[in-house]
């Protein structure tokens, strides 16, 4: 045999051995996580969608998936809306996002008439895609609500009923899917109609502006803005259950986290409640506080750091 042919054989040789060496490493699960035991590549990588609360969140879960033992945890800049981190999820370039059920449930299910947290709770694991889950979600609930300043809500407006004969006069701002979510349901349920619905943003400076300078004289905000009582505005009770319930739950592209990071997230969502985490925006939106700090202060006064 000559010496090109021997170093053929060598080659292959060579090239043998490594390939059943990696099979039997990721066989048993070393270098790479894959199936029920994590993400492909061992890296968990978390997204948050444009709503600041969600970059929040999003460093709660990575500060608890870090104490749980998780090497390799990143925190995604804000990355927009429902549909883009669905996606993203589904395609596994992201491994989990904080949501909001009721939301959820719609955006998979946009006829359902579940309301109720229990409710919510019940369909919305039927209405999820098989590439997707969702882990325990929380007591804390940020729906949302419609407020008005204190000078409307004197004149005896304190429910979305007691609104409703005035809306041909008023201009509601929120944001610019909320004709599409709700024209049509507070009309049925309400007899509202509004005289403009005017796109503003997702309950933030945008809205909370054109609230507080008469621009707008409703406005779409959420149970946990700290800008509600910053502002001195008055929730309306949703007093026909219009909002569905709206409990903060992670949602996790399927069998992408093991068992001890799903049992640390599970105690992050029992821990958080709507009071702490309004109190929580408070210092992130008002404060302007750096959120992996507003993160590490939380886990560490629950003992998960």
């Amino acid at each position: 045999m000559n010496d090109d042919r021997r170093g053929a054989f060598r080659r292959r040789g060579v090239v043998a051995v490594l390939c059943a060496v990696l099979l039997l490493v990721t066989s048993c699960g070393n270098p790479l996580r894959g199936g029920a035991e994590g993400g492909d590549d061992g890296s968990i990588v978390i997204g948050a969608s444009d709503v600041g609360e969600g970059l929040l969140l999003a460093e709660i879960y990575a500060g608890a998936l870090r104490a749980a033992g998780a090497d390799d945890v990143t925190v995604r800049p804000p990355v927009g809306g429902r549909e883009v981190l669905v996606q993203a999820l589904q395609d596994r370039s992201l491994t989990l996002a904080p949501d909001y059920s009721g939301n959820l449930l719609r955006h998979f299910d946009p006829d359902t008439e579940a309301t109720t947290s229990q409710e919510v709770d019940r369909a919305l694991p039927r209405a999820l895609p098989p590439e997707l889950e969702v882990l325990e979600r929380s007591p804390a609930e940020n729906t949302d609500m419609l407020v008005v300043r204190r000078d409307l809500a004197e004149q005896g407006i304190r429910s979305i009923s007691d609104l409703a004969p005035r809306c041909e006069r008023l201009v509601l701002g929120g944001p610019g899917q909320w004709a599409e979510r709700w024209r049509e349901e507070i009309r049925a349920l309400y007899g509202c109609e509004f005289a403009e619905i005017r796109t503003t943003d997702t309950g933030g400076p945008v809205t909370v502006e054109a609230l507080r300078s008469g621009e707008v004289q409703v406005a779409n905000m959420f149970s946990t803005s700290a800008s509600v009582d910053a502002n001195g505005f008055v929730p309306l009770d949703d007093d026909r259950n219009m909002f569905p319930a709206q409990n903060i739950v992670p949602l996790a592209a399927t069998g992408s986290l093991s068992d001890r990071e799903r049992a640390a997230l599970d105690r992050i969502s029992a821990a958080l409640t709507t009071e702490k985490l309004t109190e929580l925006n408070v210092e992130f939106s008002e404060r302007k506080r750096n959120p992996a700090d507003i993160a590490d202060e939380f886990l560490a006064g629950i003992g998960d750091r």
